[in-house]
Order: structure tokens, then sequence, then C-alpha cells
């Protein structure tokens, strides 16, 4: 029989916000006005409360938004799916037209209405205006799309959203300039290349012009948000934090936590674990740069198929949790928060003919940790025995534990009885169940604990 074993006298990092992103989604829900029959509401408003309202959905209190470089307006360049083009709201020089990317800006107001309090613009490629080649990805691998001459002008229109949308009452907290900077990105997305000395230089420019104007004073720089946990880690991180002015206005390091396999013979067995990569990173953070946090920015499970069960469901927790306990993130972000494509990805399905959508059993994992881990809780050691694997956080003298069973079931002895259990397997959709000590955790189940002092 497992025992659940919780140490509040070792605490580790202290814990922010679960996020996800509106990106190639948004713009399209944030256009269903007709009525869901099942809650009464607006399509657009009940995709919103399912994910960001903490009483009728899941309390997601961080929504990335996607600054667009203007792919839909031209469309120029090659994409997988038209949703994966963005409209910008550059114009010219001297001019924007605040009324475009209509349905996303009303999903990312109705996040915060609903209770997100944290909001990141996020870029993927600068607009086209400023690219080499005029599109919002490159014709061929190898050399960045931003030209240098144009360094300030990006960084002047980011930072003119991010007052724009402040003055309306958004609370942007935060600006990524650079996303996945290592990828080539020759087509089916917005994306831009960057080398390791163009990031620097790049948020340099950035830094400065924050600097210039009062009311960013408390606005934060993100990245450098590189695609996956093995590759130039270490390199973009330090060329984020070697510049005073730079360092001045980032407050942690962004990584996305993708692990992708080589599809070469033997490549599993070969390569070592996602673990162990978390454990180096970590263990170079903390030697080079003691007390700089790390967040994950994205991920999503990268596999084909529409999966509405519990493997995925099982996978993300695994992920979630290795960079709760491994990395000692803190915050964790999901990439979209919707999908309308045959693949692994999002907590719900769209369907864009029937204007319909559907819940996974992603979305209920997800909310065993976002219902209940509040910001500012602090991480406590947390041992679940053999088997499982759990994180615990504890705030104000209570504590949640979340225990995640990927095989057979079995008894759980829990220190005390606990308050509440929240619970997601095969047959609950994260269910308050009995709460009582000698806990029988279901087969392929997510499992929430609350203890009060």
């Amino acid at each position: 029989m497992n025992r659940l074993i919780l140490d509040r006298k070792k605490t580790y990092q202290t814990f922010d916000r679960f996020g996800v992103s509106g990106a190639w989604w948004a713009q399209v829900v944030g256009g269903w006005e007709e009525t869901d029959e099942a809650s009464g509401l607006p399509k657009r408003e009940r995709v919103a409360q399912l994910l960001f309202d903490p009483a009728k959905g899941i309390g997601v209190r961080c929504y990335r938004y996607n600054l667009g470089a203007g792919s839909m307006q031209s469309g120029k360049g090659r994409y997988d799916h038209e949703c994966r083009r963005a409209e910008s709201f550059d114009v010219s020089e001297t001019d924007y037209d605040w009324g475009r990317d209509a349905n996303a800006v009303w999903m990312m107001k109705e996040a915060v209405k609903r209770g997100a309090d944290e909001v990141i613009l996020f870029v993927n490629s600068p607009p086209e205006r400023w690219t080499r080649n005029g599109m919002a990805h490159l014709e061929k691998a190898g050399r960045t799309n931003l030209s240098r001459a144009h360094y300030g002008d990006f960084a002047r229109y980011c930072l003119d959203c991010a007052e724009h949308f402040l003055a309306e009452g958004v609370p942007v907290k935060s600006v990524s300039p650079v996303n996945e900077p290592v990828w080539v990105w020759t087509g089916g997305q917005e994306g831009c290349h960057y080398r390791p000395h163009q990031v620097y230089e790049l948020m340099k420019v950035f830094a400065r012009e924050m600097d210039k104007r009062p009311a960013l004073k408390e606005l934060k720089l993100s990245g450098a948000e590189n695609g996956d946990v093995r590759w130039f880690n270490k390199t973009y991180s330090a060329v984020m934090l070697h510049d005073k002015a730079v360092r001045r206005r980032v407050d942690a390091v962004d990584v996305h936590s993708y692990f992708l396999t080589p599809n070469i013979p033997l490549a599993a067995k070969l390569m070592p674990s996602r673990a162990s990569f978390l454990r180096r990173y970590r263990a170079f953070m903390d030697l080079c740069y003691p007390g700089v946090a790390v967040r994950t920015s994205e991920w999503t499970h990268m596999k084909g198929g529409r999966d509405y069960g519990m493997d995925s469901a099982l996978e993300q927790t695994k992920v979630i949790l290795e960079d709760l306990t491994l990395l000692n993130v803190t915050a964790w972000q999901l990439w979209i928060a919707v999908s309308n494509v045959d693949y692994c990805d999002g907590l719900l399905y769209e369907n864009d003919d029937s204007r319909t959508f559907e819940t996974t059993k992603r979305y209920y994992a997800f909310g065993n940790f976002t219902k209940f881990i509040e910001p500012g809780s602090v991480r406590i050691k947390a041992d679940a025995g053999n088997g499982l694997s759990c994180a615990a956080f504890m705030k104000n003298g209570r504590t949640v534990a979340v225990v995640a069973n990927p095989g057979a079931g079995r008894h759980i002895l829990l220190p005390t009885a606990p308050k509440a259990v929240y619970l997601t397997d095969p047959t609950h959709d994260l269910s308050e169940t009995d709460a009582e000590r000698l806990f029988f955790l279901p087969a392929k189940s997510v499992i929430t604990l609350i203890f009060e002092d």
C-alpha cells in the first residue's frame, strides 16, 4: 500500500499561475455568438466560462494573447490551416487599427472578465512590414527574418500594444517578442528564427524602449521561449540575463517543455530521459543564476489524432508534475486551450463547420491543478510512493496535493482525512468524492487532495 507523505517544513518555489494560449482558436471561437443550448450562454461565453471561471470552469488565471504578424490580412505565405494566420494592428508608421483581430481581443477580455488576472502578449513573427521577405515566416532556413534596422520598430509596436491594452484595463504583465528561436520556421505557421546574439540584441532594444515609458514601469520581458528542453536552453537563458537593462526587466526565464525524440532508430533508447535534462538545466540555473525563476510557457502532447481520454491527460499531468518538482517552475502554461484539428492538443476540441465544442480528460486533469493551487502557494516536499507521482503546495493553512496514478488501482494512506478530494479518471470528471484517510486511487486517475490545518 502506498503512503502519501507531506513535509511542510521542507519548502521549494513559490508558484504563480497556470495559463493557456489563445493562439489559433480565439479568432474563430471568439465570434461564436449563437446560444449554447446546454448552458443558455452564447457559445463563445460558455467556452470562456469553462476555461477561466473559477466556479463554473477550471479557473485558469493566465491568458497568452498572440500578437500576430498580419498574414491574415496579406494572404502571403504557406500555412497548414487558415486559423494559423493572424491579424496585426499595424497599418503604417503612424497608424494602428485597433478594430482588427476583434474575435481574439474579445476572448482575451472575456478571459479577464471571467477571472484571468495576467495577460502575456507573445509574438511568433514580427509584423510583415518589417520582415526581410515581407512574410511572417522564412522562405529558406538559415537566417533571421528581422533585420537589426527594424528592432526598434518592432519593439515600439509591441509596447504600443501593451500600453493600449493596459489603458483598456487588460492586466498585461509581460511581453514576449521571441518564440522558439531555434526553429527555422519555413512555413506552416507564423514564426521567426533568431540566433542567440540576435536575441541578445533584440532584448536590449526592448528593455531600453520599455525604460522610456512610465506607463510600462511594471511590465516585464519574457523569453526566450526555446522550443525543446534539451537544445540551447542554457545558451538562450544566458543571453536573456547577460545585459543589466534586460535583467532588470526579466523576473524569470521562460522555456518550452517539449522533448521531441528524433525519428531515427534507437533514438528513444539512446536519448537520456526528459527528467535528466530538467535536472541538468535546473542545476545550471542554480549555479549560474541563483534566484532567477524558471517558467514553463508552452507544452502540448505533440501526438497525432484527437485524444479525449486519460492516456493524454496522464501524459500532460506527468509533464506538469515533472516541471513543478524537477525544474521548480513558478508558472506553467499550456499551448492552445482549444484545438480544431486531428491532433492531441488543446483542452477542448472545436468543430468549425458545426460550431460545436467538446471537453477532454486533459481539460479536467488540468483543472485538478488550476482550480485549487492558488497564486502565492509554496511547494512543499511530497512523496506518494512507488508508481505514483505527486506535488503539493501550501498557503494560509491549506495544503493542496495532486497525485497521479498511471497504473492499476491501489489504496493510498493519507496523512489525515482530507477536507475534500476531486477525482478525474475514465468515469469521473473532476468530481468531488468521499474524503477518507485510506483512499482507493482508481486506475489511470488524477486526484486533488485538500487538507486544512
